[in-house]
């Protein structure tokens, strides 16, 4: 069984016809960061877009005229979690059923995805939270082999310019099938820093970091066991030059929601957070296995004798674009974001071409980046299900919105069947990609709306669901 990175409160864990508008011009106050960035086109006479052009697909979904929710109109859902991903569907004054077969959406764990998905016959009206095969974005070891080929295909058919730009995952291995190969470079890079991930788990379980062979040696494929293998790792170039704030390591969670594979529709929200380690940094030999220091993830960090669960350990990308434009001006910081929102579109165009494309699903993935001292994006991983439980109230504020604005995205309700031209803009996402790069107001000049101001209403709800409230297994 293919499990991806799983956050959530579960079980487990091209040719271009575009067809989009341009965006809204959002205003930007001295919270909020906009203004032109440079372009990702190369200033060459016929530039092409920011997003190198995939290979033509063609998809299998027939397209069937689809009707209402047949529950009088109301939205019948279902789902196992108890966390604000089900205040919110509430909320929207949706009805909650447990049958099998009698919902118009189901949030779904990976699991039933992957055990129960093929032998069902989905009405027109039912929708489900996750595509088929989303683990080969979301599981670690399927992500860097579908990035890997991209690169290949793109130096072959482009050249190596925009092959480069494919390369925002750090070098990468996967273990115990690759060890020779890592062992070489090993070789080539004494004393060098790796970080070791399972590559179906999320929470930092299971990660650690070496700077010596011998502290993998467990992992190293024997053709003599027929049974009991080793569990597969992914061992990653350690990047041992974070940007740090106040001393400390923090990566970056962005939500973004794909409703299709063919043609391939992107929406990226503009409230991402930081997640902030609880120690000062450091690359000394005698904190290599300290994760407080070297892992951000929250249920790591919430163990740390330091976290404070009134303030918690998260910061709002809006806060993070505006500090660094105090530091670096805008220009650096808008190519940055820019650059962020370029690596997401890109490594979705990755495994565009082996995603199993069906009309009933969408995915929200939370997408971990981390920006080292050069200002440099780094994929670390893609979250099939990202945490929807909350830590403090401003964090279920946050959350609450944005799974409203996703629904809003989705449609169920089906008031916007009818419209002629997508939406650019529903709440706090953007469209980036429709098939193409949607068309931007500055045209001359794109910057990602990513980090950009979005107001974050209070949750209705009087009843918060703070810290707990699902099942076992999930990603901060």
């Amino acid at each position: 069984m293919l499990h991806g990175a799983n956050d959530e409160d579960e079980t487990g864990n091209n040719s271009h016809a575009n067809a989009s508008g341009n965006r809204s011009n959002a205003s930007i106050s001295a919270t909020a960061a906009g203004g032109p960035a440079p372009s990702l086109r190369p200033s060459d006479a016929a530039p092409p877009p920011p997003f190198p052009v995939a290979p033509p697909v063609i998809s299998t979904t027939l397209q069937v005229r689809t009707r209402a929710p047949s529950s009088g109109g109301i939205i019948r859902f279902k789902t196992s979690l108890r966390n604000t991903v089900f205040d919110v569907m509430r909320d929207r004054g949706w009805k909650e059923t447990d049958g099998d077969n009698d919902w118009d959406f189901y949030w779904a764990d990976v699991h039933w995805v992957h055990e129960m998905f093929d032998h069902m016959y989905l009405q027109e009206n039912q929708r489900i939270n996750h595509f088929r095969n989303h683990y080969e974005l979301t599981r670690k070891d399927l992500l860097v082999k579908n990035v890997k080929r991209m690169i290949k295909t793109m130096e072959k058919e482009y050249g190596k310019p925009e092959s480069q730009k494919f390369e925002f995952i750090s070098t990468s291995y996967v273990l115990p099938q690759e060890h020779a190969l890592f062992q070489e470079e090993f070789k080539r890079n004494p004393g060098s820093v790796w970080i070791m991930k399972p590559v179906g788990k999320a929470q930092g379980k299971g990660i650690f970091l070496i700077n010596k062979m011998s502290q993998i040696s467990q992992w190293r494929k024997d053709p003599r066991v027929k049974v009991d293998a080793p569990e597969a790792y992914i061992v990653q170039r350690y990047i041992e030059n974070p940007y740090l704030i106040g001393g400390k390591k923090f990566d970056i969670r962005g939500y973004v929601l794909v409703t299709s594979y063919y043609p391939l529709v992107v929406h990226i929200h503009r409230n991402g957070f930081c997640r902030f380690s609880n120690h000062q940094f450091t690359m000394n030999v005698k904190d290599i296995s300290n994760l407080y220091i070297h892992a951000t993830n929250v249920a790591i960090q919430k163990q740390s004798p330091n976290y404070d669960s009134d303030k918690g350990c998260k910061w709002l990308l809006r806060n993070l674009k505006t500090y660094l434009i105090s530091k670096h001006g805008e220009a650096p910081v808008n190519e940055l974001f820019t650059e962020m929102e370029a690596l997401v579109v890109r490594s979705l165009m990755a495994v565009q071409k082996v995603m199993i494309n069906d009309k009933h699903c969408f995915e929200l993935y939370g997408y971990d980046i981390l920006i080292d001292e050069h200002l440099k994006p780094w994929l670390l991983e893609v979250n099939a299900s990202p945490s929807l439980t909350a830590e403090t109230q401003f964090d279920y504020d946050l959350k609450h919105a944005m799974l409203n604005d996703a629904f809003d995205v989705i449609d169920l309700e089906r008031r916007h069947a009818n419209d002629k031209k997508p939406r650019t803009r529903v709440g706090g996402f953007d469209l980036v990609y429709n098939d193409g790069p949607v068309k931007h107001e500055r045209t001359s000049n794109y910057a990602s709306y990513l980090g950009c101001y979005h107001p974050i209403p209070k949750a209705p709800r009087v009843k918060k669901r703070l810290g707990g409230g699902g099942s076992s297994s999930q990603s901060q």
